[in-house]
């Protein structure tokens, strides 16, 4: 059956209201690396797999507000243990921990817009493009500015 085919009736058998019955073999599940510390996750995989938004959003919501840091649950602690040892993060390339899932079940990720994915260590010992850039710009702002008879002065 062909792909046009197998969509088309999907479609129909949703627009009845009916589920659409799993196709064995359709889609690979993702392969994900294993962590590269400690013996086993701070909850069970399934745990994990269905709740670690919930965990992780109940963790922000502790320290934004409460000030509590060290949570079993912070993003810091999966980011420690997850990071690739091929990239060394979580989320730089498509087999990457959060990317390989995420990318397998259509659902952005939006923790790294603010967050690092690399740990800790790894971040302090490869300073980024960002710290440059700022370094940079503060180096220009403190020069001197150009006097308005310099030839390179705008008119």
């Amino acid at each position: 059956m062909s792909a046009r085919a197998v969509l088309a009736a999907a479609t129909t058998l949703l627009s009845l209201g009916l589920s659409v019955p799993a196709m064995p073999g359709a889609f690979a599940a993702p392969v994900i690396e294993r962590a590269a510390k400690g013996e086993r996750c701070v909850e069970e995989t399934a745990s994990m797999r269905r709740n670690h938004m919930r965990f992780l959003e109940h963790t922000r919501d502790a320290t934004v507000r409460g000030g509590i840091r060290g949570n079993k649950h912070s993003l810091k602690g999966c980011i420690d243990c997850h990071a690739s040892r091929a990239t060394g993060s979580v989320a730089q390339a498509s087999g990457d921990f959060c990317v390989a899932c995420h990318a397998y079940t259509a659902v952005k990720i939006d923790c790294f817009d603010c967050h690092a994915t690399k740990p800790a260590a790894a971040v302090a010992a490869a300073p980024s493009a960002a710290a440059a850039t700022v370094s940079t710009a503060a180096s220009a702002a403190s020069a001197p500015a150009a006097s308005a008879s310099s030839p390179e002065a705008p008119k």
